[in-house]
């Protein structure tokens, strides 16, 4: 089997490796511009989980349509793109949110039970489609590798911060940051494709 040392080659050789299926050499590009992009994103919001998130999501959408990329153009500018339209999509999520009365609270702080709103009861069919979309998550989950499952638990479910998942662990934060990212990558395919295919 062909040892590659990727930190060799130039982003566009990077690129076509993935395409041909090599996830490793994504790595490579992960690493080579993440603090670029992680700062650009900083300029633009004052919560570090927030970034970290927005990160994660710029590189895994790069990674998931990285067939889409055109070498003749530059990786970093693509995916600082990417990146930029990510914040985008996240604040003007955030702003409707926030617009929603049923999600806010009054201004006065006179909150109480009653003013909650209650929520719908499901339907017989609600409740079967969420109860099949509860399945089919779980499925996705046990495909994952052993140690991808714990990371996901800590992260998704449990809520960690990722400092707190490299000490709960004993692992270097960057390891944590790009394993969680493969994870994000490796669920968003199941999800979109229907199938696990790494």
């Amino acid at each position: 089997m062909e040892i590659r040392e990727y930190t060799t080659f130039d982003d566009r050789a990077l690129t076509q490796m993935v395409v041909e299926g090599d996830s490793r050499a994504f790595d490579t590009l992960f690493t080579r511009h993440r603090d670029k992009i992680y700062a650009m994103l900083v300029k633009r919001s004052n919560n570090a989980d927030d970034v970290e998130d927005l990160l994660q999501e710029a590189f895994m959408k790069a990674f998931i349509n990285i067939d889409r990329y055109n070498p003749r153009y530059d990786f970093g500018a693509w995916i600082c793109a990417i990146a930029k339209n990510a914040f985008v999509d996240f604040n003007r999520s955030r702003r409707t949110k926030a617009l929603d009365p049923k999600q806010n609270l009054p201004l006065d702080g006179n909150y109480t039970v009653s003013q909650t709103p209650m929520p719908t009861p499901e339907t017989p069919e609600e409740s079967i489609i969420h109860a099949q979309q509860r399945a089919q998550i779980e499925r996705y989950i046990s495909q994952l590798p052993e140690n991808y499952r714990r990371l996901f638990q800590l992260r998704f479910l449990d809520e960690y911060s990722y400092e707190e998942i490299a000490e709960k662990l004993n692992m270097k934060l960057g390891t944590v940051k790009t394993q969680i990212f493969r994870i994000r990558a490796m669920m968003c395919r199941m999800v979109t494709e229907g199938e696990s295919r790494f």
